[in-house]
Order: C-alpha cells, then structure tokens, then sequence
C-alpha cells in the first residue's frame, strides 16, 4: 500500500511545485524600477542604396528585472516615414498594425528577438544621407526605452534586366549604377563601359555578351564591376571582400573582340567565362586589369584565342585561370592561389587539351615574365592527352609546381621554381599582404620577392607599364606589378 500511496504523492508534489514556480514566473510588476534590457542600444545598417532592401539584422530583448514586465507597446517613432521594416516577437509591424504591437509580455528571466530591414526611400541627393528611426519599447509603468535604428541611404540609378540592342554606352552620372536581374548584350551590339564608371550588380546577376564588351578604364579611373552588398558582414569585413556577390561575365561563343582595360573585377561567382570560339578570331584581350577572390573561375576558356598583360588573377575556390585548349598568351602577369578557408580550392593555373568528352587541342600557350604561386606546394595542373596537340611555352616565369625531371627549351627557357619543401607557404613572401582572416590582400611585391629584376625587357609600348601604369624600369620585375618602394 506505502509503495502505490508513493507513485501517486510524488507527482502530485511535483505539480504542485511547478505551479508554484509558474505562479512565481507570471506575477508582473508596473515598478518604474524593472526596466528591459537590450543587446545592443543602435542597430546599425551601414550604408545601401536607396530602394533596394538590406541584409536583416537582429538583437535581443532581455528581462532581468526581477519580475515579469508588461509593454502597453512596441513602436517606430516615425511610423512608416524612413523604411524601417520590424518584427518583434514574430509580430510584423506593418500598416494593418499601425507599425506596432500592442499588449507584449516579457516573463522573468525570458527574452523576445527583434528583426531590422530597411528599403529606404529616395533622398533626391548626390551623396548619401543618414535615414534614423527608434523602436520605442512602452513599459506598463510609463517608461520608454529605445533602441536607434539607422543606416546612410544612396541613391541609385537601377538597371533592370538591361537588354543592349545597338551600341550603347554606359557612363557614371554621379549616381551609383545598379544592375538587377542581369545584363545583355546581343549579337551584333557593343556595350561600351567609360573609364571611372563603377557596376554594382545584385545578387543573381551578371554580363552575357553575345556581342561585344568594351571596358575602357584608365590607369586614373579603373571600370570596377563589384557586388551591390556596400555594407558589412562584420565590422573589420565589407561584403565587397566576400566571393559570390554576383555573377561575373560570360562572353558566349557568338562573342568576339571583347577588351577590358584597367578593369577590376571582384567578388564574382565566376570572374570570365569565355565559351567555345573559333580560334581565327581573338575572344578576349585583357589588359592592366585584375580579377580576384571568385566562388567559381577567375577566368575559364574553352578552345579560345585570349590575350592578356599586366593582369592579376588571383583568389578563386575553383582555379584562377582554366584554358581547355586554344590558343593563349600571357604576358607580365601574376596568377596566384590563396583563396581562403578551402582546402580542396582550384589551380592557380591549369592547361588541358581536353574537358570531359570533347578534345580542344592547346594550339598555342605562351607566358612570358609571369609568376605563378600560391599555398599549396604545386598550383599549376598541366593535364594533357598526348594525341592532341599541346604546345605551350613557359619564359622568364616563376613557377610554384614540381620541377620536370630534365628541361625542354621548347617549353622552359629561365623559369625559377618554386620549392614547396622549402615552406609550404613560401608563396606568401612575394607580397606585400596576404591576410586570410580579415580577407584583405596586397598582390603588389614585397622588397624580399625574387620577381624584382627577374623580367626580360620589352620593347612594346604596351608592356612597359605595369597594372597600375607605373613605368617599368631597365631591369623590370616578373608579374603584373613592378615593385614600388613604400
């Protein structure tokens, strides 16, 4: 009998006490003295563009007063004048709610999460402007406690699903220019990117060229195509610095004589596609430019004749530069490897005469006065069948890959090597910052780089100035950059 009298008593005993501790728990108080407390008092959204929505951010209402507190309301100050878009509790404060939420209860040691975005209206000027607003917490004991909201809105001109049918040029006005849903150039058209003028493409879009792309930077005013994100992930990182914030460029098989000059391109999914071509006619030629830190490719061709001088590849999960067959040559150029947080990333450069099924002979391939490097102890995959044709040609290059087992003239001619036993990282030395933390890299030369007066000299014009239109000297430096004392 003790035995069943003890089943029953012990559950009883134990509701009891939890409805004595829920009792405890459901007392509130109209003290002036039990406030809430915050995870943050500003809720910061950097800087957007006008009409174009945020990223969300949140923060975390507390109770730690004592006792549960009641809220006559939760508010914005200005109701829907700036754009401010909140959830608190789950609870949208929307139009039908009158941009509040009326009647909350924050039990004793419990918490409510609040959500943050911003579409801001038009501010009709040049520069950016401060948009602000509170979110006013109204306690049942009169109190009011708030939390500021604010972000610097910029106006834009946006571009949607922009088709270019005849030539056209595009230019900066004043205004950022902002491109959603994607950019077309058909077949028989040549789209024009004026020197200075900076491209910000939302997430999703990107360039396919079925014409002709021209981007005619200047050493001065470089063309800069970048993401739409201008705020930050986190206070020591802009989204500029993260890869896949846009699409990147594609220049269809339909597509020949595309130029890019003094371009910087960043923070792509893949930087450059360029689709099977016949090899008569030039694809692409780049010149003084820089594509970096790519989710895909930096630049990927498939049996295409390519040209390209003074260039950084640089910083992609895949490889920084891809060529399936074709014919290609690269001059001044550093392509290197140190795409962060990813150990199974690409090649810093990869040659093949074949991809899947179909064969590309590599008709040509030709370096000159490049460096090629990286993290891992070889960066560069040349995968060849031996019945299609390869011919490539290394010249006054250093290469970090495995030296062959004797040099062939026909494809070495004073190539310095890398070696990977030396250290696993000794790639790093040749430049002036390679921080994968804060994701932020300086591909310009260290005074230590062996690059420095390594080059042959070029008597073209075009080859005498490095990416950034320094001269180079009578003793010039392998890569795109010429070394500058600080």
């Amino acid at each position: 009998m003790k035995k069943i009298y003890l089943l029953y008593i012990l559950p009883l005993l134990a509701v009891v006490a939890m409805l004595t501790a829920c009792a405890d728990d459901d007392s509130f108080t109209t003290s002036a003295a039990h406030q809430l407390t915050f995870s943050t008092d500003t809720i910061r959204l950097d800087t957007t563009f006008s009409k174009v929505p945020t990223a969300t951010k949140t923060f975390w209402v507390y109770n730690r007063s004592g006792d549960g507190i009641r809220l006559t309301n939760v508010r914005l100050e200005r109701g829907n004048q700036t754009g401010f878009r909140v959830n608190v509790d789950g609870v949208f404060l929307g139009q039908e709610s009158g941009f509040q939420v009326n009647n909350l209860e924050v039990r004793n040691k419990d918490s409510i999460r609040v959500f943050v975005e911003l579409t801001s209206p038009l501010n009709n000027g040049d520069e950016p402007q401060k948009v602000e607003d509170n979110l006013v917490f109204t306690l049942e004991s009169g109190v009011q406690q708030k939390v500021n909201l604010n972000a610097y809105s910029w106006d834009a001109e946006l571009l949607k699903s922009l088709e270019i049918k005849r030539d056209t040029t595009i230019a900066s006005s004043g205004k950022p220019i902002v491109i959603q849903g994607g950019l077309k150039v058909d077949s028989g058209a040549v789209l024009t990117i004026a020197e200075g003028t900076t491209l910000y493409f939302a997430n999703g879009a990107g360039i396919d060229v079925y014409g002709q792309l021209q981007a005619k930077g200047t050493a001065q005013k470089n063309v800069v195509l970048r993401g739409d994100r201008i705020d930050r992930m986190f206070d020591y990182l802009p989204y500029d610095r993260i890869s896949g914030q846009w699409q990147g460029i594609r220049f269809h098989s339909s597509s020949y004589g595309n130029i890019l000059a003094y371009t910087d391109l960043h923070s792509a999914y893949n930087g450059i596609v360029c689709d099977s071509s016949s090899i008569e006619r030039q694809k692409l030629f780049l010149a003084n430019s820089t594509i970096h830190n790519c989710q895909g490719y930096g630049l990927v061709s498939t049996n295409c004749t390519i040209v390209a001088s003074n260039c950084q590849i640089t910083n992609t999960l895949n490889d920084c530069a891809a060529f399936f067959g074709g014919g290609v040559t690269l001059i001044q150029c550093t392509i290197a490897q140190f795409y962060p947080f990813d150990a199974h990333r690409g090649a810093a450069l990869r040659l093949t005469n074949y991809r899947g099924d179909y064969t590309y002979p590599l008709y040509q391939f030709k370096m000159f006065n490049s460096l090629v490097t990286g993290d891992a102890e070889d960066v560069i995959v040349d995968d060849f069948k031996d019945d299609v044709r390869a011919d490539y040609l290394f010249d006054h290059c250093i290469l970090r890959t495995i030296k062959p087992d004797s040099i062939d003239n026909n494809h070495y001619v004073k190539v310095w090597w890398e070696n990977p036993k030396d250290t696993v990282r000794s790639g790093r030395k040749h430049f002036r910052k390679i921080d994968a933390d804060k994701q932020y890299y300086d591909f310009h030369l260290d005074s230590v780089s062996s690059c420095i007066d390594s080059a042959q000299v070029w008597q073209v014009l075009d080859f005498v100035i490095d990416r950034d239109g320094n001269g180079r000297d009578g003793k010039p430096d392998i890569g795109c950059y010429e070394y500058q004392k600080p």
